[in-house]
């Protein structure tokens, strides 16, 4: 608005020229705005999404709770079992896209849902990954392609409009920051340098 102010004055006839290249173009990023994040009632909404009658309803919530506790990405299907100290109460997360290994806390309710879903519901293997399919060959982990339609199966049964995974990831760390957590405590959780 003010530059065009000045070329308004300048076709007026006033001496203003000189204060054009003073003024600075806005920056317009493409990502610049905050990214779309779910709100608290749709978080619950997506986590009571899980019929008990569907043969995977614990592992596909215990994968959902990682993604939404956690912040991990559709690589949850990485996780072995000697990544989780019980005992602790933490998870190490191996190398990934920023090829580094993190420890983190484990949330109750994530470690709940895990110890559900490995009591109760994981087919007998010898596969150290903590998800593994649940039809034939059970023997293989799952890839990071059966997360992603989990977690887009998981959109549709609660009736939201989404299908990103990513999207848990901002989802948390809005979560972090509402709760007072500064800029680094998200990034070390999310995993960013």
């Amino acid at each position: 608005a003010l530059r065009s102010y000045l070329r308004f004055r300048i076709g007026a006839g006033d001496q203003v020229s000189h204060l054009l290249p003073v003024i600075v173009s806005p920056a317009e990023w493409r990502l610049a705005p905050l990214p779309q994040v779910l709100s608290p009632i749709e978080v619950a909404r997506l986590l009571a999404a899980f019929s008990p009658d569907v043969p995977s309803a614990r592992r596909d919530y215990a994968m959902v709770r990682c993604a939404v506790d956690l912040g991990l990405r559709a690589n949850v299907g990485c996780l072995d079992l000697d990544d989780i100290d019980w005992s602790a109460g933490t998870i190490r997360i191996g190398p990934t896209k920023s090829r580094r290994v993190d420890v983190l806390p484990l949330p109750q309710a994530t470690s709940r849902a895990i110890a559900a879903y490995l009591r109760s519901e994981r087919p007998r293997t010898a596969h150290r990954r903590v998800f593994v399919r649940q039809v034939a060959p059970v023997d293989k982990p799952i890839s990071s392609a059966v997360v992603r339609h989990v977690i887009r199966a998981a959109y549709r049964h609660a009736g939201l409009p989404h299908t990103r995974v990513h999207l848990l990831r901002h989802t948390l760390a809005s979560r972090l920051l509402a709760n007072g957590g500064t800029l680094k405590e998200v990034a070390d959780v999310l995993r960013h340098r």
